[in-house]
């Protein structure tokens, strides 16, 4: 505390030079007041950590002017917020609490922003337009540009906003503004992730209302910037991106730091592009409680980082402009440890969660893809002309974009033509995705409805994931399953995590369509994946197969109309067979997930599958009945994540006897845990062990013969029911 004393302020004219006088005495005396409060939480946090009543601690501290210059140069509940986990200052400027703060490091019943799910410091506030992070660095950027594209989105379409009953729209309520502005702020050290780059990328090709901010307090945990960065200054490695405005700015200047944060929501607000702020800070605390920096960093080092204090930098100059003096400084400085301390005391009281809310928030609590409303036959049509697949999707797609101005569809090649000129004078017929299941949809519906991705599948999710949160329905393309992996951190860590972290305070149901599998001919290992698996293990998330086009074009519809985020595979190899095809079933057609559908009702001996398998396991089953009279149920899930349990169960107890089958390998793949299930809960229903087809453990092999060896086939399925019917 000041220990200075002087005349007082009240009637102290101050002479202030023009940069100071963007802020006037009273908003600089509560920039201060914002810049200690920041201080003495994390102060107060590492009391309670050291005591054992909270459980990890990370600091804003050295951040402080940046950050509180930001949320004073933004609007709360207008603009939208995408912070990370050392921006308690900008929280609290923006109207945070210190004690919603602190109950979220209590892991608080009452904690807003995730009811005691995320560790301290994962600010969220649905009231600020504070969104929800997670502890991955640096996925929020992606997210934020796809905030910023729904903003524009909303403000060129607004009739879209309009909620509608019966499907998701009715339980997203959408706000925007025209001049609306996103912020997303990364550390240094999380330059360096791909996510960050990909969404500069973004920001810039569509001069979005985005305002990046580095906040570069020299490490990321013990790497020095200078091993992260190259030449180690993230300033001039992204300086030649078009249409931004960039800074580089003294983050612990607090006018300096107002200036240029100022400037840059400015430009942004203006509608000319995006705008990235590099603040220069300091750590004057470890990286967190966990971690010693005395192991790295040295005593000269830490002392050079201490002179450079934004807290006692701005006091010594409120004191040397006359705008506070020492008395004011410390009734000031008394007035917030109190808060806090109050704060504090009141936080390590809360009531605890109950173990019952942990599955509150994992779906939907509205509108679930199991909902009797999705329950639908098809429509009796004037044209019986049986459809592909392929047709029954592309069906679909056209059916919910003309009934819903919310969805928008784009990935890689999933647009007719980028370069629209020729397709609009009718020279070229356009593209519409590899497999041709998009096409003729930005024909129809315009460049900002259906459009082309860059070449990158985090982008895709990530920025759809921003979309979502604001309303959007996003329905993307991975243009092949096997290349998914690069939007792992996207599919696994923030979508299924959305709605259940923030305590049901903010959700992205969206679709991701996926072409998946083999049985190609040639598609070795990079385009005949399978691994519904691992979707399958991530709670949060939805995952339908369809085996044909009546249950395609049902379940696509369900998907997009659920309130919950949906991941769609399409079997490669299904889109154009004969098998499955249907007549088009009607604008209303939708199927329940979690309902399967009994392909082949049979006797002695069920077969529980999806997919491409699906086809093949019919063959058989057909074969063995002709040439032994072994009667086979055939069911299809369709739905992975539900799966119709039920149906599985009654099923085994008439028959006595199961195969799981799956494209997939057979080691760890979804076949394990039907079969464990099965085993576990009708083990005295089984006159047989559980049996299990499925493909080597190996990739997929480009030479045909092979392809035939690894992947399950017709024959592999005959042989196993044989044997099975014969134990």
């Amino acid at each position: 505390m000041a220990r200075q004393s002087g005349s007082s302020v009240q009637e102290r004219k101050t002479a202030v030079t023009a940069e100071e006088n963007l802020l006037s005495r009273e908003q600089l005396v509560e920039f201060y007041r914002l810049m200690y409060l920041s201080r003495r939480t994390d102060d107060r946090e590492i009391v309670l950590k050291r005591q054992q009543k909270i459980f990890f601690q990370v600091s804003c501290a050295g951040h402080e002017a940046l950050l509180v210059a930001a949320g004073m140069a933004m609007k709360p509940g207008y603009d939208w917020f995408f912070p990370y986990y050392r921006d308690r200052a900008i929280c609290l400027a923006l109207g945070n609490t210190v004690e919603e703060q602190l109950l979220q490091a209590v892991g608080a019943a009452d904690d807003i922003a995730s009811g005691g799910r995320q560790m301290p410091s994962h600010w969220s506030s649905k009231k600020l337009n504070i969104v929800t992070p997670s502890s991955s660095t640096a996925t929020q950027c992606l997210q934020a540009v796809g905030c910023a594209e729904a903003g524009r989105y909303f403000f060129r379409h607004p009739a879209a906003a309009k909620k509608h009953e019966g499907d998701y729209r009715e339980f997203k309520d959408v706000t925007f503004h025209g001049d609306e502005v996103v912020y997303v702020s990364i550390g240094e050290g999380s330059t360096s992730q791909g996510e960050f780059w990909e969404s500069l990328n973004s920001a810039s090709n569509g001069k979005l209302p985005v305002v990046f901010v580095v906040e570069d307090n020299g490490y990321a945990i013990s790497t020095p910037v200078e091993v992260n960065t190259p030449g180690g200054n993230i300033s001039k490695l992204v300086a030649n991106f078009p249409n931004f405005h960039f800074a580089e700015v003294d983050g612990t200047d607090p006018v300096a730091s107002y200036k240029a944060m100022v400037e840059a929501v400015a430009y942004c607000r203006a509608g000319n592009g995006p705008a990235l702020v590099h603040g220069h800070v300091i750590r004057p605390y470890s990286h967190s409680l966990s971690d010693d920096e005395r192991l790295y960093r040295s005593a000269e080092e830490l002392e050079a980082d201490a002179a450079k204090d934004p807290i006692s930098r701005m006091q010594m100059w409120l004191l040397r402009e006359g705008i506070l003096d020492a008395d004011g400084i410390n009734r000031l400085e008394k007035q917030v440890d109190e808060e806090v301390q109050k704060a504090s005391d009141r936080a390590v009281m809360a009531t605890l969660p109950s173990v019952s809310s942990i599955t509150k928030f994992v779906y939907s609590e509205d509108l679930t893809p199991m909902d009797v409303r999705f329950d639908t036959q098809p429509a009796t049509t004037a044209d019986p002309t049986e459809r592909t697949m392929a047709d029954l999707i592309n069906c679909c797609l056209k059916d919910e974009m003309r009934r819903d101005e919310r969805i928008v569809v784009f990935g890689e090649d999933v647009a007719d033509a980028s370069r629209d000129a020729a397709l609009r004078a009718g020279k070229v017929k356009g593209k519409g995705g590899v497999f041709k299941l998009t096409s003729g949809l930005q024909a129809e519906f315009g460049n900002e409805r259906c459009f082309n991705s860059p070449l990158a599948e985090a982008n895709i999710v990530g920025r759809a994931i921003g979309m979502a949160v604001r309303g959007m329905k996003p329905v993307v393309e991975i243009q092949f399953f096997d290349y998914i992996w690069p939007a792992m951190h996207q599919l696994r860590n923030e979508l299924p995590l959305v709605r259940w972290r923030s305590n049901g305070e903010f959700s992205c149901p969206l679709v991701v369509r996926v072409p998946i599998g083999g049985y190609l001919t040639g598609g070795s290992i990079y385009h005949s994946q399978s691994g519904e698996s691992i979707f399958t293990h991530t709670p949060g998330v939805r995952i339908v197969m369809p085996s044909n086009a009546l249950d395609a074009m049902g379940l696509l519809r369900t998907a997009i109309r659920c309130d919950d985020p949906v991941m769609f595979l399409e079997h490669k190899r299904l889109y154009r067979e004969t098998f499955g095809r249907a007549p088009y079933p009607g604008l209303e057609y939708c199927i329940p997930f979690g309902k399967a559908k009994i392909v082949r009702p049979g006797k002695d001996l069920t077969v529980v599958t999806y997919g491409a398998v699906v086809p093949r396991a019919l063959q058989a089953a057909q074969k063995l009945h002709r040439e032994t009279g072994i009667d086979v149920e055939l069911i299809d899930l369709r739905s992975l994540t539900p799966y119709d349990w039920e149906a599985i169960a009654e099923s085994v107890k008439k028959t006595n006897r199961v195969i799981v089958a799956h494209e997939d390998m057979l080691s760890w793949g979804y076949g394990a845990e039907l079969a464990a299930r099965i085993g576990d809960e009708l083990f005295h229903d089984l006159d047989a062990p559980v049996r299990r087809v499925a493909a080597m453990d190996t990739f997929v092999a480009y030479q045909p013969v092979l392809e035939d060896a690894i992947l399950p086939q017709p024959e592999d399925l005959y042989r196993a029911m044989q044997e099975l019917a014969a134990f």
